[in-house]
């Protein structure tokens, strides 16, 4: 947990947060006392206080817990899954503070006012002492570390004694074990090399050993035959159901003034009503605390099955995160304007990417009636830590941030753009996020800033000699998620090894010339693809060859072919004559003819841009479909990605924006 993140949360997740932790309790509250004899008369004395406990204990709700409902519902780095987790966060501590300060007062009351004092006192000093000596401490050892090295043992051993200790102490003044953890917990500074390191140490045992103990011991003391008469489950279970629909309309009535769909809104409520592990526990302690819950605490853990039940259900009918990315508006390089600015997104993982990338925005042939915004994103993968990040460097710079992130990425693309003043903009971001869901931070980004194209780099690197250097799993995986539900088209770019690290080594220099091949069989893609490569011969010095590879038998009149036609109807008019534009057609019989032509072309070119085709069948490539290692790379590009093609180039290949029909259906 990044404490720090309450100091960037919005007012919206602020006034959420707190409205939906203290409102219920006032409502609660004002429920219970002006009507204690009531409900003394019904329940008895002891009970009547146990709807205090319930009032409080289902107001609150657990970060933990919220953050693993949203990344098993796949929304965690969603809008929506944003303001939960931030609302959730400030939730969580607003009901830890309130529970020390509680636990300080009630459990000293019976010992008098001094010791109420002292206890309270002494928690304020627990509170805030632990992190303010804790932390500093603990970044002196991440300072300390060689970066790239991993934590001393000694270090960790440190903390976990530190932990105990803590837990002890906090006994001493009537706050559960479990308080020094959460409070230590708050200090360790996120991600790597600390954070990260705790947790590979520590999560395995914790998470598959230590849990299911500790929830097992925990519900062994319930027992529903103890749960009382009917009117004190009628009387917990309305109390608990008011608690939640008081949430529920606060969640929607501030989703509403803020502009956020109503639908969104009852799902923020549904999510902030999740309750799980952690509070099953909470209840228990509470139970060990007080021994005056025996009666309810069955109905408390039995409500937590069935809010999760319902929050699960409820999420998953009404919100569906992919419908941002629905293909109403026309988002490619193909409905641009004429001299309109190309703007794209370019996925960064390694450093070795940021060259592929910035000699592809070379190619782009930034100019004043070309103008070029590139939006850079290093994606990074989620360790020690639950909140993803996403950084804006432009922004971090203004406002002064002492992180560092990325900080070769964003020399690489300020150079880029001092290098095009006036020609292109590039802006740099950082998305830490898990594995599972780095797809969205791309999409979400390609969506905000109206992205045409989105730039992917393949999986696999090669020597200079050709063969095969690495195979990263990951990053094949981000290119299908993101191929799937992409809001505008997208290009993967393969790099054989020819130009990966040459880097331009003249980058002041925006005119260094390159050959590039357009293999053009027909297509919406192999027309966005074309669309893409007219602009790289706007730049004189790149030398544009453009192959239409013609069907022996291919109708003459068909509707497919009209279109290209047109499409092409400039390239071998007005822009052959250009003395960098080359256009060539070849009549191709079957397959063996297609990849003889491409093997004949593969050494000539630097660069080659090709369209995906992904399920088009046509003469000149059946057959090819079957033999196809890499399917997001289409047929004709995973021909030249081979390793019997021998070729240095570097490839782009083109998958135009899916319609909303085709989104729909996914």
């Amino acid at each position: 947990m990044d404490f720090t993140l309450i100091t960037k949360t919005g007012k919206k997740s602020w006034v959420i947060a707190l409205l939906s932790y203290f409102l219920p309790i006032m409502v609660g509250f004002m429920v219970i006392f002006p009507t204690r004899s009531i409900w003394t008369s019904l329940l008895g004395e002891e009970q009547t206080h146990n709807l205090t406990i319930v009032v409080i204990s289902h107001s609150g709700c657990s970060f933990a817990v919220i953050a693993t409902f949203l990344r098993e519902m796949g929304i965690l780095n969603s809008e929506l899954g944003r303001l939960a987790l931030s609302s959730a966060f400030l939730n969580d501590i607003a009901g830890g503070i309130v529970a020390g300060v509680g636990t300080a007062i009630v459990s000293s009351m019976s010992s008098g006012v001094g010791m109420m004092v002292k206890n309270l006192l002494l928690f304020l000093i627990y509170l805030f002492g632990i992190p303010l000596i804790g932390r500093p401490m603990m970044l002196w050892v991440v300072k300390n570390t060689p970066k790239g090295k991993p934590i001393n043992k000694i270090y960790i051993n440190a903390i976990v004694v530190a932990f105990f200790v803590l837990g002890l102490l906090g006994g001493n003044f009537n706050q559960p074990f479990l308080a020094g953890a959460v409070i230590l917990g708050l200090a360790v500074p996120e991600g790597p090399p600390l954070g990260s390191e705790l947790v590979n140490q520590f999560e395995i045992f914790s998470t598959w050993i230590l849990t299911p103990l500790f929830v097992t011991c925990c519900v062994m003391k319930v027992d529903l035959n103890l749960c009382g008469p009917p009117s004190l489950i009628i009387v917990v279970s309305g109390f608990i159901i008011l608690v939640h629909i008081i949430k529920l309309l606060q969640c929607m009535t501030v989703c509403k003034y803020c502009n956020i769909p109503t639908t969104d809104g009852l799902c923020l409520a549904l999510i902030l009503s999740c309750k799980g592990v952690v509070d099953c526990c909470s209840f228990i302690l509470v139970y060990d605390g007080t021994k005056r819950t025996s009666d309810s605490i069955g109905i408390m853990v039995i409500s937590t099955l069935v809010l999760a039940t319902i929050s699960r259900i409820g999420v998953k009918a009404l919100y569906d995160p992919s419908r941002k990315y629905a293909g109403y508006q026309k988002r490619n390089i193909m409905n641009l304007k004429q001299n309109s600015e190309l703007r794209l997104v370019a996925v960064v993982h390694r450093a070795i990417h940021m060259v592929q990338v910035k000699n592809f925005l070379n190619l782009c042939s930034p100019a004043p009636d070309n103008a070029l915004v590139a939006d850079v994103v290093h994606v990074m993968e989620l360790i020690g830590r639950t909140t993803p990040i996403f950084i804006a460097h432009r922004l971090q710079q203004k406002m002064g941030s002492t992180h560092d992130y990325s900080g070769e990425l964003v020399v690489t693309f300020e150079l880029f753009e001092r290098d095009h003043a006036g020609s292109a903009t590039a802006n740099t971001y950082t998305a830490i996020s898990p594995q599972t869901f780095m797809q969205d931070d791309v999409c979400y980004l390609a969506l905000d800033k109206n992205a045409s194209i989105i730039i992917l780099p393949f999986h696999i690197r090669w020597t200079q000699q050709g063969s095969i250097e690495s195979d990263d799993n990951m990053v094949r995986t981000l290119n299908s998620k993101v191929l799937e539900r992409a809001p505008c088209s997208i290009g993967i770019l393969v790099n054989r090894g020819k130009s990966a690290t040459s880097n331009n080594n003249n980058d002041n220099n925006s005119s260094t010339s390159s050959k590039v091949a357009m293999i053009f069989l027909g297509g919406p893609d192999d027309r966005e693809a074309l669309c893409l490569a007219k602009r790289f011969s706007k730049n004189l010095d790149n030398k544009l060859y453009v192959y239409r590879l013609l069907a022996s038998n291919q109708d003459p009149m068909g509707w497919e072919k009209m279109i290209d036609d047109e499409e092409l109807r400039e390239v071998r008019g007005a822009y052959v004559k250009l003395e960098n534009v080359k256009y060539e057609e070849e009549i191709i019989h079957d397959a063996f003819e297609t990849t003889a032509f491409i093997k004949d072309i593969a050494n000539k070119f630097d660069f080659f841009i090709v369209g995906r085709r992904n399920g088009v069948k046509s003469p000149q490539t059946i057959g090819l479909e079957n033999w196809t290692e890499y399917t997001e790379l289409g047929v004709i590009g995973d021909l030249l990605a081979s390793s019997d093609m021998e070729t240095k180039a570097s490839i782009l290949v083109v998958q135009q924006q899916q319609q909303t029909s085709s989104i729909s259906s996914m």
